[in-house]
């Protein structure tokens, strides 16, 4: 039998050639996407919601155009009372724009910061943009009786708010 004739007959069988190779490849495509998907979901926060707790979404308040002397109050660095994340606030001057830093342990991109001012409180909005956290937000106030940031955290990735407390850092 010629090799034509061989190779004739296997594909009377329904076997192409390197039918198996290829679906080998695509297995261990799929698998190397899962182990993937599994490790960039490490990052991610704790989502665990604290018993009790109801699930909303932060009142908005109004931007604040320039910092009043008060806002002041907001700068500086504070850890989540909760989990060890860190969110480190400058204030700015009249002309200068409001910055913050969010570190989870490593630093997580801040896409946008507002100082805002609600019933005579002030208080700040952040919102992340990075690897798991899409459009993620934390809308605080200032408790200037406790020294303490307190409002929700708003999960995007999977659309749930928390109750949250920032504690300044002496350092």
């Amino acid at each position: 039998m010629s090799s034509r004739e061989v190779a004739a007959d296997r594909g009377t069988q329904g076997a192409r050639p390197g039918s198996a190779r290829i679906w080998i490849s695509l297995a261990v495509v799929l698998i190397a996407a899962g182990v993937l998907w599994r490790v960039s979901g490490s990052r991610q926060e704790s989502i665990e919601q604290p018993a009790g707790e109801a699930v909303r979404a932060a009142p908005p308040a109004p931007a604040l155009a320039s910092a009043p002397a008060d806002a002041r109050a907001l700068a500086g660095r504070w850890v989540r009372a909760d989990h060890p994340y860190v969110l480190e606030i400058v204030v700015p001057t009249e002309t200068e724009v409001p910055e913050a830093a969010y570190f989870n342990p490593q630093p997580i991109n801040v896409s946008h910061v507002e100082l805002r001012e609600a019933e005579g409180a002030v208080g700040v909005f952040v919102e992340l943009r990075d690897e798991n956290y899409p459009g993620s937000t934390y809308t605080l106030t200032y408790d200037p009786a406790d020294d303490v940031l307190r409002g929700v955290y708003f999960q995007a990735v999977h659309r749930q708010s928390f109750d949250v407390t920032f504690v300044r850092s002496p350092g």
